[in-house]
């Protein structure tokens, strides 16, 4: 049976002594991408915790913190059906009881695509990433590659820091339409749902210039960025032969959607 906790104190009730424990940070609202990690999670054969939360630190003045959807109560049954061993589901006075008095600063590598248009939300991210990991002792942790750039940080981070953690990056899901599966797609009305799925489409090319094509092409579509960077999202080096990753961020109405695919150059 899954065990709902709240708390640290309820949460090391749950774990005991467990030494070998596989963590899956959401902010819940899941759909089948989350599902997928957990399932990944539970193919390892060790106790598994969950943890929903919307971290406040995620969104800066203006962004849809207060509109995120909260689906507790489904998230906790789906869980329950996966097989999930815990989920934390703490309150921000749980996660922050002194407010966000510290936080992780990401490097350079935060300040570009993603934080460049959200400059305090990869600090927010490594700051709750890393106190889910030593509240859960987790020893493993399953990321989706769909926030591509938070995976690389998260990494960066446990490199860093000599945290005592692996982390699987899990393949995207994606709708029947090749739209990357998120918690944010619910916002689509049914005709922007299509007009979403030239993301996906110009990605599939491999190939920036057809893809940029392809988008310039969308008038519904407001484009903030595309991108080919090295896998660990540096600038491509001249001459470059070898594996690379080709990453979008756009607005369709008022929904902010990212997506990534990996790309080989000169192959």
């Amino acid at each position: 049976m899954t065990a709902l906790v709240r708390t640290a104190d309820e949460l090391s009730a749950v774990l005991g002594a467990t030494s070998r424990i596989n963590l899956v940070p959401t902010m819940g609202a899941l759909h089948n991408g989350h599902l997928s990690l957990v399932r990944a999670a539970r193919a390892a054969g060790r106790l598994v915790v969950v943890s929903i939360f919307v971290n406040p630190l995620h969104f800066a003045a203006g962004e849809d913190l207060d509109a995120y959807p909260r689906t507790l109560d489904a998230d906790i049954e789906l869980l329950g059906a996966e097989g999930v061993d815990a989920v934390f589901a703490p309150s921000v006075s749980t996660m922050y009881p002194q407010g966000p008095r510290t936080t992780i600063h990401p490097g350079t590598a935060g300040t570009i695509l993603e934080g460049a248009s959200r400059p305090t939300h990869f600090a927010g991210v490594l700051t709750v990433v890393a106190k889910l990991f030593n509240l859960t002792r987790a020893t493993d942790a399953y990321f989706g590659e769909k926030d591509y750039q938070q995976l690389v940080l998260i990494r960066h981070m446990i490199e860093d820091l000599n945290l005592p953690v692996r982390v699987h990056g899990c393949p995207i899901v994606r709708e029947d339409s090749g739209l990357a599966m998120s918690s944010r797609n619910r916002y689509l009305s049914a005709e922007q749902a299509l007009t979403a799925e030239v993301l996906s489409r110009a990605l599939a090319t491999r190939d920036i210039t057809k893809a940029r094509a392809l988008l310039d092409a969308s008038p519904d579509v407001d484009l903030e960025y595309l991108a080919l960077t090295t896998p660990e999202l540096t600038e491509i080096p001249a001459g470059y032969r070898g594996p690379a990753r080709l990453l979008v961020a756009a607005r369709v109405g008022t929904t902010r959607l990212i997506d990534n695919t990996a790309v080989e150059i000169g192959g």
